[in-house]
């Protein structure tokens, strides 16, 4: 993400004033009436303070006054992120997110777990990034996975939504275990990873901390970098809510590499598996299967141009198959690296390979 600048300013433009002036109006009607949210799972949520810090564009990082919420703005100057004050063995990480709205190309929101300011060559992470769009287009997005440094290996999958993100709040989440990777949308899961032997090491297995930013993309987020982030509608804003994290702590940064695998996480990873989000119900099944036969448009596991044989945790479909046989033309961009915070974490340069084109406008 090396196009992105932290910077502080002490004079916020008048855009950003007017942002700051509805965030806080929006957040005393928050503070007057229950939060709502359209998952059903049983959740703790935290103040932003209590579990989170700004990772860069500390201008454009707007919390509301009673600090349950956040807003992300990214303009001409910078875009900006947070990162979880611990990192975790293992987790559940959720938050109620509202998308910016208008002209959206060429910008990315991204939801994601990561440990590579740590383990810089065998990262590990898992993701939620969507996509922006020309006027009239919707917002589309991706979740991937990789382990132990393996973004040679891509794992993306890329949906559209039932639902416009950009005008009301939906919750997503990252169930992360020693057994399994879980992708929800409010209550649905749409992504299911299942952990086996075959995958070895590119299952992600060290401890992760919990980014949400927002930044430009132009190079490959809207039809494989065709249109761009067009700043005269800046700032774009993408506001977070509610939220909600939970797993196996470490207290310190300096303590991840030399005592992950002393730690003991037997309580927490029981707390997770008896959850009632580490069960799919036979529901939950139908409506996740119903998901991705409507909206899942591409999957790696049927791209024959990248992985002629397909990676070994791929349940292959025959029907889903015939369905995907002419994908495999996407432009991706990378595993997450992220720009210098205020901490001593290193940073890093965002990897974007090359693959053809973005045929899905």
């Amino acid at each position: 993400m090396g196009g992105l600048r932290s910077s502080k300013i002490s004079l916020f433009p008048p855009a950003i004033l007017f942002s700051s002036l509805l965030f806080l109006l929006s957040s005393i009607a928050d503070g007057a009436t229950p939060s709502s949210s359209s998952s059903s799972f049983n959740l703790s949520t935290l103040a932003f303070d209590d579990a989170y810090s700004p990772l860069f564009g500390d201008g454009n990082v707007l919390r509301s006054p009673n600090g349950r919420s956040v807003r992300l703005l990214l303009d001409r100057s910078s875009g900006s992120g947070f990162i979880s004050s611990k990192m975790y063995n293992y987790g559940f990480f959720s938050a109620n997110i509202k998308l910016p709205g208008e002209y959206t190309a060429g910008i990315c929101v991204a939801f994601y777990t990561s440990n590579g300011d740590v383990f810089e060559k065998r990262h590990d992470e898992l993701d939620f990034e969507f996509l922006g769009n020309v006027r009239g287009k919707p917002w589309r997005f991706q979740t991937n996975l990789y382990g132990n440094g393996s973004t040679h290996r891509g794992r993306e999958e890329r949906y559209s939504l039932w639902f416009d993100p950009a005008k009301e709040f939906h919750r997503y989440s990252i169930l992360w275990t020693p057994d399994q990777v879980i992708f929800y949308i409010d209550d649905v899961p749409i992504r299911e990873i299942i952990r086996n032997d075959e995958m070895g090491s590119e299952y992600p297995s060290k401890p992760m901390s919990l980014y949400a930013t927002i930044w430009d993309a132009s190079t490959w987020a809207t039809s494989g970098g065709r249109f761009k982030a067009d700043y005269k509608y800046a700032p774009f804003v993408a506001e977070f809510k509610d939220l909600a994290l939970d797993g196996c702590p470490l207290e310190a940064v300096q303590q991840v590499a030399s005592a992950a695998e002393e730690l003991d996480c037997s309580d927490s990873h029981a707390r997770l598996a008896a959850a009632d989000y580490s069960t799919i119900s036979r529901k939950q099944r139908y409506a996740m299967r119903r998901f991705r036969q409507r909206y899942l448009y591409y999957s790696y596991c049927y791209d024959t141009l990248r992985y002629p044989i397909p990676p070994p945790e791929c349940v292959i479909d025959p029907m889903e198959k015939e369905r995907f046989k002419d994908t495999g033309r996407l432009k991706f961009g990378g595993s997450h690296r992220s720009p210098k915070r205020r901490s001593k974490r290193r940073s890093r340069a965002r990897v974007v390979p090359v693959i053809v084109e973005d045929p899905d406008m």
